[in-house]
Order: structure tokens, then sequence, then C-alpha cells
């Protein structure tokens, strides 16, 4: 199977019909609303359960590698796993962007035996949630500058929207740009910027509501500029939040579709864990916890992004815990935090692996330190050697930490049999989960606190902006919120160059900016982007599609 790429082996797998794995994860036929053979969108006003009784398995990472660790074929294969095992399981993922697609990282449904299908869909333009999610952002950016022309009865200062454009790719042109030129009839000239759609913050409004009456009440609070009085002004004073919901009343619902092995799987909602939470939606997840036992979600890159931001974001917005966290590692990822180049990781270095697990060892604390037990699953490569396995292995049982070599990529759910028989075992004691701060908390206070205690490092030098922005944020009454740190994915500092485990470091924050419809404080901190740019040989080089329509090169 090594030298099939994933979509050749997707091709191979014959998918049930969506009606059947809805059968399965109990959804009555009234709920379905079918989108072809394979897909539906899931009317959760017809889901009944209580989804207080479930389980919930986090599935977070270390630093990873630029190409990534296998995190969501891990959850996959989880789940596939406790399927095997008969238990009522279903996983809940988040949908991919055409950003990282068609650059560097590749696709979100998994790889090898562990997929989620079909995946040529999901990665590409699925149901449409991006798109629609993407419209209504750019519609509110159409309808700010249509009443600042038409008038400005709000007396909103054209210097001070801070509402962004949006698109679903990578594209670094867009950073910056000026709209507004070229005589009265085209508007009021202002600079202005795209961010790439799963930055956006409609894509986290979208993600942390329950229903459309709380999608409406979140639009409206979103804050899109200032006005010459320096007051905020929000979507409600606009009076468009209805129109906006109105666009994604389908967007908001989940998306059903399929492991490779039948397990029921919810994909919904896209938000990245380097620049927005990373996490797929309440809704998704919820509607999971009514139908399963047990729910197999992940965040997005390691603990200290997507892992802290869902338990002091997601989980605390959505009123439940995480059961159990798994922690992906591999081999390479560790000996890339051990200092070897990317170019060698395939070369065997158990001495680059004692440096490099003082990068997992860091993770591994911070699951501890929200009072969840981890589980690391040792994520397996061809590439691997026995002596490298061997040494993670002994080296987590010699620091009391379950561990599974879980080989799903290859061997599907019974690759991760081990993994989720562990996993079991943790689920059936009780954990002693708490946030890592209170929300009353200052917001600086808060941002140390992650810095310190998640990443490990001395404190937060703030840019003179950002002292501002600190003292507006608390001015206009919204220091009560949680913080969504913007921060690289490969160090546990703000310098991606920083990796295993650094210290005596001080991560900077550049700016802190309210997300008011979301309800959380973004830190932007060393030379993050919000508009991701393209590598220099993109993935996208090599995609095609034949005179029959079927697509190629997909991974």
């Amino acid at each position: 199977m090594a030298h099939l790429t994933d979509q050749e082996i997707a091709a191979q797998t014959t998918m049930q019909p969506i009606q059947n794995i809805a059968d399965k994860a109990g959804i009555s036929r009234d709920a379905v609303e079918m989108y072809g053979n394979y897909k539906a969108k899931v009317d959760i006003n017809q889901i009944e359960g209580n989804e207080k009784e479930s389980k919930v398995v986090l599935v977070s990472a270390m630093n990873p590698t630029p190409a990534g660790e296998g995190k969501s074929t891990c959850t996959v294969g989880l789940a596939d796993a406790f399927n095997k095992l008969e238990k009522n399981v279903m996983v809940a993922l988040r949908e991919p962007s055409l950003g990282p697609v068609m650059g560097i990282k590749g696709g979100a449904t998994g790889g090898g035996r562990s997929q989620v299908l079909p995946m040529e869909e999901i990665n590409l333009h699925f149901n449409g949630d991006l798109h629609a999610i993407t419209t209504a952002n750019n519609a509110l950016a159409a309808f700010i500058d249509n009443h600042i022309h038409q008038g400005n009865q709000l007396g909103i200062d054209p210097r001070r929207v801070t509402w962004k454009r949006v698109m679903d790719m990578n594209d670094r042109a867009l950073r910056q740009v000026v709209v507004g030129l070229g005589g009265v009839s085209r508007g009021v000239p202002r600079e202005d910027g795209f961010d790439i759609t799963v930055a956006s913050e409609i894509m986290a409004v979208l993600c942390l509501s329950n229903d459309i009456a709380d999608l409406k009440k979140k639009l409206a609070d979103i804050v899109f500029g200032y006005t010459y009085d320096k007051e905020p002004v929000t979507v409600g004073q606009l009076e468009v939040e209805g129109a906006l919901a109105l666009l994604l009343k389908e967007a908001i619902k989940p998306n059903l579709v399929q492991t490779m092995e039948g397990t029921p799987a919810l994909v919904h909602g896209g938000p990245f864990a380097n620049i927005a939470h990373g996490c797929n939606s309440l809704i998704a997840t919820n509607t999971a916890r009514k139908l399963s036992d047990i729910v197999v979600t992940e965040c997005g890159f390691g603990s200290d992004l997507g892992g802290e931001k869902f338990m002091d974001i997601k989980a605390r917005k959505g009123g439940f815990e995480p059961d159990a966290i798994v922690l992906v590692a591999t081999i390479r990822a560790l000996k890339m935090n051990g200092g070897v180049a990317k170019g060698d990781l395939g070369d065997k270095n158990v001495e680059a692996l004692k440096t490099g697990i003082t990068n997992l060892e860091k993770h591994i604390e911070n699951a501890r330190k929200f009072g969840v037990e981890p589980i690391i699953a040792l994520n397996d490569f061809v590439t691997d050697d026995d002596d490298e396995r061997n040494y993670v292995l002994d080296w987590c049982r010699a620091h009391d930490v379950r561990v599974a070599l879980t080989k799903v990529w290859e061997h599907g759910g019974a690759g991760g049999v081990d993994l989720a028989e562990q996993v079991l075992e943790v689920l059936d004691t009780k954990q002693n989960f708490h946030y890592l701060y209170e929300n009353f908390l200052p917001v600086d206070q808060k941002i140390e606190k992650i810095v310190t205690e998640v990443y490990g490092g001395d404190g937060v030098d703030f840019t003179d902006k950002a002292t501002k922005q600190l003292a507006d944020i608390e001015n206009n009454g919204w220091g009560d919120y949680p913080v969504c740190m913007a921060k690289t994915q490969y160090s546990l500092s703000d310098d991606p160059s920083l990796l295993g485990r650094p210290s005596g470091f001080k991560v900077s924050v550049k700016e802190v900016i309210p997300k008011t419809g979301a309800g959380f404080v973004i830190a932007l901190t060393g030379d993050i982007m919000t508009m991701p740019g393209l590598p220099k040989t993109p993935s996208a080089v090599k995609m095609d599609v034949d005179a029959e329509g079927n697509s190629q090169g997909l991974f």
C-alpha cells in the first residue's frame, strides 16, 4: 500500500449510502438533508438526546513539522478502532481550507486507511460552507462601505474600519490593499486588506453558535469599526445581522459523512489554530454528543495552540469538558525538535530523539495542567526505525505516561485498537478538568498565564499599540473575554526557529484585537499572518482533472 496515494486508497473504498450512515448514527430521516449519495446536512432541530452523558476524547499533538504529523489520521483511526470494539462512536472534524490544500500542508481528511470520505469533495468545495462564510464576511464589508458612501449616518470613521475582506486561499498580495479609488461614484477611499476565510470572525461565530438565534445575536455583537468619536460600531447598529444569518442558514447545519470503515462523521467549521481558535463547530460536537456514547474530536496543531483554545474557549462556551486527551507524536517531529533538518528526518537518529522528546514532555505537562491524563499516540511512519520506536515507547513508560504505537494509516481501525483500549481506561477514571484561567482576570494577565504556563516562557512584551488596545478593551467592557493566541505552530515560543523545549524567551504581542461576536480577544504574536502565502512550489502544481471529470493529485 505504501506506493499508493491517499486519493488512490480512498478511490478503492466502496462508500455506503449516506442514509445508511445516518441510520447507524440514530439520525431520523426527517433530519437528513441529502447532498448527493454520500453527503448530507443534518437539521439539528430534529435531533433529540442528552449530550451530557457522552464522553469527549480530544486529539491534540506535539509541535509539528511543516508537513503535519497525521493528527486527523489518528483521530479518524481512533474512532474506527472504537467502532471495531463495538462502541457507539462518532468523529467530529473541521472542514479543510483551500489555502493549505493548494499550498503545502494538504487536506484535512486523514490519510491511508484512516480517512473520511468522499475525501475529494470534502477537500475541495464540500457542501459550500466556506463559500457561504466568505460571502457573508464580504457582504458585511460591502454594507459597511455602502453605509459610509450613502451619508454615513452612524458616523463611522473610514480610518478605523477594522473589518477585512476574506478569501479561501493563501494570497499574500491581498494582505494590504486600498479600496474606493476612482472618484465619487466608486466609494470612499480607505486602506483595507484581506484575511483568509478561516480567520474570519464569522467563521468563529458560526463555530461557537448553538443555533440560528444564537448566530444572529453573535453576528449583531460584532464590532467592525469605530466612529469619529472612537465609539465601537456593531453589526446590530447597521441592522444587517438578519441578512448575514440568511446567508449562513445552510452553512450552520453540520455535515454528515463517513470514515472508510463506516463510522459516522460530522465535518463542520474550519478555523485555523495558529490564527483562530482551531476547533470544529459546537453544533457538530454537541450533536455528536447527543447521538453517541463517545465523541472523538480534534483541535489544530499542538496543545499550545488548538489544545489550549479547546479548553479555555470551546469547552468553556460549550459547557462540556474533555474526558481524555490523545497527544499525537511522530518520530520525525521528535527528531526535528531535536535539531534534525527536514531533509534528514528519514535517517535513524536516536540521539536527536533524546533531545527532541523534551518537546513532547511539555505537551504532556500541558494536558495534565488542565487536569486530564494524556495518552500518547506514536503515529507510525515507514521511515521509523525499531530502535527509535522503542526509545520513545520506553521513555513514555519510564515517565508513567500511557503510550500506544499507532498504525492506523496502514491498518485503519485495527491499527488503533491498543490506543482505543488505553483511552477507554482513562475514560473510566474521573478526571479533574479545569480551565487555565478564569475570565475575570485582565486580558494581559490571561496572556501572561498562557505564555508562562503553557509555552514555558518568561513573560510577554507588549508593543505600545497592544498596550493601548488592552486599555481600550478594558474600557469597552470586553476584559472578561477568553484569549485566542495567534502564534506559530512550529515552536512553543513565537519564534518558529526555536524548536524543542525553549526557555528564557519572551513572547512579543504586537496587537490585541477584540472579536466581540465570537466573544474572545485575539493576541497577535511574533510574525504571524492572518493571510498566509503559498510556498515556492504549491501542491496545486500536481493537481489536475481528466476528461471524465476525475480529480488527480489530491495527496
